[in-house]
């Protein structure tokens, strides 16, 4: 009876070890899939993929070491901890290049679909919407009335990190009610200067854009998702009460 006792201990044991550094990793593989391209000034798949071999190497000299200190104890746990570690290492990669992973350390801080957007003498944007209260929250495709041939804007402030400059794309897609399928009208490369707290401001303008949804997907240029705005287009005849404030 002990001695199976005593068996069930040490498996829990085995398996609370295994668990813990495979934790480990996770997070040394989550911070340099952050850092690395902070220090390098770079993003893309090249520096994921260092930082997935950098999390390697130093999870395989953290086993090393620990494996020299408690010989007899980790030996059981190796195989489940090789196979804890290949099966984060594998999933990580799989949700990367399908584009399942948003592109660390860029980031979203501010977007909006406007009716006007100027940049001022100082450097700020002004800008002109819908100001449509708390109802506003509540619309998925939030609904934009045109005057046809008027200009619409779609801007978005992209944080990215000192000495890190990229670009993105903002991808404009209408959804065709006859054929029931979105389809891409336009794609605009823009440019990202990291370093900005509040994100670098940009915007892309189109004309004369026919009613019914659009979506503006604000991504990478291998396609990893930043962000998504949702409109309705609805055609009028006099422009609507418009709102103007400043972004800075």
């Amino acid at each position: 009876k002990n001695y199976f006792l005593s068996n069930e201990i040490l498996k829990r044991h085995y398996i609370r070890l295994s668990f813990q550094i495979s934790l480990y990793f996770l997070s040394i593989y989550s911070f340099s899939i952050f850092i690395i391209p902070i220090l390098l000034h770079r993003i893309g798949p090249w520096m994921f993929i260092l930082s997935g071999l950098v999390s390697l190497a130093f999870i395989s000299g953290f086993i090393y070491v620990l494996f020299k200190i408690i010989k007899d104890k980790f030996s059981d746990s190796k195989k489940s901890i090789v196979l804890l570690i290949g099966g984060i290492f594998i999933a990580f990669n799989l949700l990367y290049f399908t584009n399942l992973i948003p592109p660390i350390p860029l980031s979203l801080k501010d977007a909006g679909v406007f009716h006007d957007v100027k940049r001022d003498g100082t450097g700020n944007y002004t800008v002109k919407y819908e100001n449509k209260g708390f109802r506003g929250y509540f619309e998925f495709y939030k609904k934009f009335h045109q005057v046809y041939g008027e200009p619409i804007y779609a801007y978005s402030a992209i944080f990215s990190p000192s000495n890190l400059n990229t670009t993105v794309i903002h991808e404009w897609k209408h959804y065709d009610e006859v054929n029931k399928k979105w389809t891409i009208e336009n794609t605009v490369d823009l440019p990202v200067i990291g370093g900005r707290g509040g994100g670098f401001r940009t915007y892309s303008v189109r004309n004369n854009l026919a009613e019914g949804k659009w979506v503006v997907n604000v991504k990478t240029s291998r396609g990893q998702a930043i962000g998504r705005l949702r409109f309705d287009i609805i055609n009028v005849d006099v422009e609507p009460e418009l709102t103007t404030i400043t972004k800075k």
